[in-house]
């Protein structure tokens, strides 16, 4: 019997010694685990409802609420949300290499050749070469040099279309489309693709890549609910993704055709395509090499990077400047000024113009071309201001956000060039309170290439033409309404009425 009554306390006694280690354990973790604030989440969706068609914004209100680093989950997918300079710095620089992962994306992979690019492709050491062949021998400050001719035609053309429009109203949002689609082709594949037929119907060329351009910021259900995978089938995205991406490699492989056979008989060139065919074939018995998709890939990063957010920096900002007549004044009294007795401006005359450089960097600050920076992936545990971020945490930077911080921004909805005079803030990845172009190892590699072509092109537009709005519109009437995308573009084309005083 005492038998018994031992073994029965013996075990009573570990039952209840285990009970009271497990729930000190699970204490102990979750006191030594500090996770971000989150607002409640919902069964499946998580906080999905929470955000809405214009993210950045749900995003920044959601923020004012739970701070400036929060985490949210879309379906079972963690996310940490960063909204401050702060937090960004942390993120981008002290914690760099940590999150310079990508998330999975079953669109981006398509696309780009399960990540043979260099903008959406995994942290890898493949990635490492690819980026560092972008920045030193395709995107260097010396090549974008050598691309100014190609500048200068193309903007000619461009000012030549506005002219020819006469009285009539100009779409600009398609004619800087067309601009930076024509640059992009003959800078990459040595010539132009993107022509516009008679009547003004856009070709399947420039259609394809808008449609791209467009795809890739879409939300795939599939990414996020696992089980949901089908909605994106139901729903028409995920033909949409297969037929873009079947005609985009349709097209590249005919473009590569062809190149390979010029380069086969003796042919030269400096079109960025030729470079990549010349380092495949140089490095073809090294450690390292790329292959046809890799090419590919980063083709197709030239002209969403190069064309779609490029050509939305041009249109807000001139959009901005019919907006507020006074800064368009100021703005063609510095470039006239500079340009007195010239048809056309040179890249040699951008140099002197401080307060055209300081209109693009507020256009970018108010309208940012990308609002929520391309995500981001924890590839360990991190601690981040005090909380800790788990691996395989998404991470998204509301660059949006930080632009128009009013702890940092006097009148920060308000568009005030001047604010950029005699400022040291800039937008190569320095200065954590305003980064358009992101900044660390993810940032991009052609900042020098856009802001070389958004400079030339305004600079000419505002030194040789006049504008007003059709129909008898004030300025102020003038519509700044956004369509969001991962781009952010207008809502409404911008048409405009074009004066030539040259």
């Amino acid at each position: 019997m005492m038998d018994q009554q031992s073994l029965f306390l013996s075990l009573s006694s570990l039952f209840f010694v285990l009970v009271f280690l497990y729930i000190w354990l699970s204490t102990s973790k979750t006191t030594a685990e500090k996770p971000p604030p989150s607002p409640p989440k919902l069964p499946i969706i998580g906080n999905l409802h929470q955000v809405n068609q214009d993210p950045h914004k749900s995003l920044r209100s959601l923020a004012e609420r739970y701070g400036p680093i929060m985490q949210l989950h879309f379906g079972s997918v963690p996310v940490l949300v960063v909204s401050s300079a702060g937090a960004a710095k942390e993120i981008m620089k002290t914690h760099d290499l940590a999150f310079a992962n990508r998330p999975n994306s079953s669109i981006w992979d398509r696309i780009f050749y399960n990540g043979k690019d260099v903008v959406f492709a995994p942290y890898s050491e493949y990635w490492r070469q690819v980026k560092s062949i972008c920045v030193l021998q395709l995107l260097s400050n010396k090549r974008v040099r050598s691309f100014q001719t190609v500048r200068k035609e193309e903007v000619a053309l461009l000012v030549e279309n506005i002219k020819e429009s006469g009285s009539k109203a100009v779409n600009l949002s398609e004619l800087f489309y067309t601009l930076l689609s024509n640059v992009v082709s003959r800078i990459a594949l040595g010539r132009k693709y993107a022509i516009t037929t008679e009547g003004g119907k856009e070709d399947s060329f420039k259609e394809l890549f808008q449609n791209i351009a467009q795809l890739i910021g879409y939300f795939c259900v599939g990414d996020y609910i696992p089980w949901l995978s089908w909605v994106d089938s139901l729903n028409g995205l995920k033909g949409r993704v297969e037929k873009a991406s079947t005609e985009a490699d349709a097209f590249l492989e005919g473009v590569i055709r062809d190149h390979s056979t010029a380069l086969d008989k003796g042919a030269s060139s400096d079109d960025l395509l030729y470079n990549l065919l010349e380092i495949q074939k140089q490095n073809t018995n090294s450690a390292f090499s790329i292959d046809k998709d890799s090419i590919k890939g980063i083709i197709l990063n030239m002209f969403f990077d190069g064309t779609d957010t490029t050509s939305a920096v041009l249109e807000w900002t001139m959009a901005a400047l019919i907006k507020n007549p006074d800064i368009m004044r100021k703005l063609q009294n510095e470039v006239r000024e500079i340009g007195r007795g010239k048809s056309k401006i040179s890249g040699d005359d951008l140099e002197k113009m401080h307060y055209l450089k300081a209109v693009i960097k507020e256009s970018m600050r108010i309208y940012t071309p990308v609002p929520l920076l391309v995500a981001r992936e924890a590839m360990q545990d991190v601690n981040v201001m005090g909380y800790d971020i788990k691996a395989g945490t998404q991470i998204l930077i509301n660059a949006w956000a930080i632009a128009t911080d009013p702890t940092v921004w006097d009148n920060p909805e308000e568009f005030i060039p001047d604010r950029f005079l005699n400022n040291p803030v800039d937008y190569k990845g320095l200065h954590f309170d305003f980064i358009p172009f992101g900044a660390g190892r993810r940032g991009c590699p052609g900042i020098q290439y856009a802001m070389a072509i958004n400079e030339l092109a305004l600079a000419n537009l505002v030194h040789i033409f006049d504008f007003a709005l059709p129909d008898g519109k004030r300025f102020e009437e003038l519509d700044m309404d956004a369509e969001t995308g991962m781009t952010l573009h207008r809502k409404s084309p911008l048409l405009v009425i074009a004066t030539s005083r040259v």
